[in-house]
């Protein structure tokens, strides 16, 4: 996709990433802290500086590199630290602070497809510029969503799992980003057509393309 970009639509993914995931992070840190854990805010996490949530390996030197190589990249940005012991209500407040990231990305695209609709007469750049911005938050929502750790979507997931898949989801969660590689290099060939599926049918249901 990206190779088919323009200058100016590359600036706009770009912008956008860092719009989506700094207000994912720092949607995180915020619920984290409202739910009584000062975590996040003891690390300077709390805010949306986006220079506080860029990490220079997963945002923007892996990515480059994967782009470079024709691969589709990968954007991540420096997870939000939290004590899950200091969490009010245990493992659903756990679960809480997981689905904040992803629905703020849910917000975010409603708000900008809700603008390509009722926006009269907006210029091709504008147009542009909104539809991309619903893309990438859809993508980050659908993506954060898949229930395999450190993803938010296995926070949710944990919350209602049985003890032994419990075992299983905090030994792949101890592998850190390399559980992402081998989600992203091995699980995703099997998975990714309906990931790229559902992609598509939330982007046409919100702004009809």
């Amino acid at each position: 996709m990206l190779q088919s970009l323009d200058g100016l639509q590359l600036i706009f993914v770009l912008l956008s990433l860092l719009i989506a995931m700094t207000t994912h992070e720092a949607m995180h840190a915020f619920t984290s802290h409202w739910l009584g854990d000062t975590t996040a805010h003891d690390m300077g996490r709390l805010t949306l500086n986006p220079l506080k949530h860029i990490d220079l390996m997963t945002t923007i030197l892996l990515p480059l590199v994967l782009i470079l190589s024709g691969l589709p990249p990968i954007f991540a940005a420096k997870p939000v630290p939290f004590n899950p012991n200091r969490v009010r209500f245990d493992e659903f407040g756990v679960a809480l602070i997981g689905l904040a990231g992803p629905l703020t990305n849910l917000v975010l695209a409603c708000i900008s497809a809700l603008a390509f609709r009722l926006l009269p007469s907006i210029t091709n750049t504008v147009s542009d510029a909104l539809v991309i911005f619903t893309l990438v938050n859809v993508a980050l929502l659908v993506f954060n969503l898949i229930p395999f750790p450190p993803l938010d979507g296995s926070r949710v997931l944990y919350a209602f799992a049985p003890e032994p898949l419990q075992k299983v989801m905090m030994s792949i969660e101890r592998m850190g980003f390399m559980s992402i590689l081998f989600f992203f290099f091995v699980i995703f060939q099997f998975v990714g057509g309906s990931i790229v599926t559902l992609n598509e049918k939330l982007l046409h249901l919100l702004i009809g393309v």
